[in-house]
């Protein structure tokens, strides 16, 4: 009785933490391709044979997918009858369970969102730059909200996958303020600062206070639109003058 076979499979993930599609070299340690998961997955169904996945398309460290697919075979042991599709599939993604999304606790993201609104010292949320003695580091922020976002590829995946849109609006904002202030609602969200330690960070007013390693990367902001006051579009006194007097 032949009770090898090979297996087609089609799979989707967020690629965010993930060092591309296929394995990563055995040197490159404490980093892994979405492949090394799959394997690890198969290898937990006990083949016989050595487990090698092929998978049909790279992709590149942080790139999403909503449909990849790869092939591999597998022999069970003591002549067990084949795996069929349905049981694969529910054996793969048992397997593949410790692999899900880290939870945030969006309660306390929130409630550190009520923390960075109103007018405040913003030094500890901005980037040393060229333009740092010539920055009001007062700002008012008149809106910081975490709500469930709708992202497109929602549709598309088979599970459901949380999104969150974090929104901040202002007059201005410092260098990399919305970044630093995105991080620090994640770190807290993650458990990795607490609430005590968002405030002792914002009454620092301090750019070094900033903890390393949260800034939030600069894909996945957007900017959303800028609003004018009437006065705003009106011309200032000084540019009047000039044009009379040309």
């Amino acid at each position: 009785m032949c009770n090898q076979t090979r297996y087609l499979i089609f799979f989707q993930y967020i690629g965010t933490k993930y060092s591309g599609a296929v394995k990563v070299p055995p040197h490159q340690l404490g980093k892994k391709g979405v492949q090394d998961h799959l394997e690890d997955a198969i290898r937990r169904l006990r083949p016989l044979n050595p487990v090698s996945l092929s998978i049909s398309s790279r992709t590149d460290r942080g790139v999403h997918a909503l449909s990849n697919s790869a092939h591999f075979d597998l022999q069970r042991k003591n002549d067990k009858p084949l795996f069929t599709e349905d049981v694969l599939v529910e054996a793969l993604n048992f397997h593949l369970k410790d692999e899900e999304i880290r939870e945030l606790d969006v309660g306390a993201m929130s409630e550190a969102a009520t923390v960075l609104a109103g007018t405040h010292d913003f030094s500890s949320f901005r980037a040393v730059n060229s333009d740092l003695p010539f920055k009001n580091p007062v700002k008012t922020l008149d809106v910081a909200r975490i709500h469930p976002g709708r992202a497109f590829v929602c549709e598309h995946f088979h599970r459901e996958i949380p999104f969150w849109e974090f929104t901040f609006r202002s007059k201005s904002f410092l260098y990399k303020q919305v970044r630093r202030m995105t991080g620090a609602l994640v770190a807290v969200g993650q458990g990795r600062i607490s609430l005590g330690e968002l405030k002792e960070i914002l009454e620092a007013r301090d750019s070094l206070a900033y903890p390393p390693n949260i800034v939030a990367p600069a894909c996945g902001l957007f900017l959303t639109r800028v609003d004018y006051n009437q006065s705003d579009l009106l011309p200032s006194p000084q540019t009047s003058t000039a044009a009379s007097d040309g």
